[in-house]
């Protein structure tokens, strides 16, 4: 985790710090995903912020959303330029926008498609990460066939508690319930779960490497 970004806090206190970013487009649940995670680490016992960047949320534009998870209080309100996970909703943002600004080589980079790095022309890119904290995951297809829909924010939000450990699936699950509740909740945590058990596989359940 960064211990150098600024906060406002005193030289060495930001280590527990855990920066998020979620890069996606309009209508895909951008700004709820980071809302989604922030309420997951708060039920863990953590402390958490979320919010957008305020630009246009028009259906396919860009848009970006932070989640700041801390075991104190999170005075900082910036955009996060150094994050240690990346989660990109949209894999044709890749070579739309410079989406791994800021993420040094022990980072997570967590992006929704059905192909590998290779695939996505990312594969030279890779080769200085380390291996076990990147993923791609079907999120799309995931989302389609457990709420008929392909809304991937849910679903990464899965994904991601199984690569990086820093949430579980069971608080992952009760964020979606608390904001979705019903037929639509049961949807988006089973395609969460679905997503879960996929990385596990995966990743040979090393979720915490």
């Amino acid at each position: 985790m960064h211990s150098h970004s600024p906060t406002g806090y005193g030289v060495g206190e930001e280590a527990n710090v855990f920066q998020v970013r979620i890069h996606g487009r309009g209508g895909q649940g951008v700004v709820t995903a980071a809302e989604l995670l922030s309420v997951a680490a708060f039920v863990e016992g953590s402390h958490a912020q979320a919010f957008p960047t305020f630009g246009s949320e028009r259906t396919g534009a860009p848009v970006v959303s932070f989640c700041r998870i801390d075991d104190r209080p999170i005075r900082n309100r910036e955009p996060i330029a150094e994050p240690d996970a990346l989660i990109i909703q949209d894999p044709t943002l890749l070579h739309q926008v410079d989406v791994f600004a800021g993420l040094d080589q022990d980072g997570y980079i967590l992006i929704n498609s059905a192909r590998g790095f290779d695939q996505l022309g990312l594969g030279e890119f890779a080769t200085g990460f380390r291996e076990q904290r990147l993923l791609t995951v079907p999120a799309t297809e995931i989302a389609r066939e457990h709420l008929g829909r392909p809304l991937p924010n849910a679903v990464l939000l899965g994904g991601f508690a199984g690569l990086s450990g820093l949430v579980t699936i069971e608080s992952v699950a009760r964020a979606i319930r608390e904001r979705f509740p019903g037929k639509l909740g049961d949807g988006n945590v089973a395609a969460a779960e679905a997503a879960f058990e996929y990385v596990r596989r995966e990743t040979g359940s090393v979720a915490h490497a």
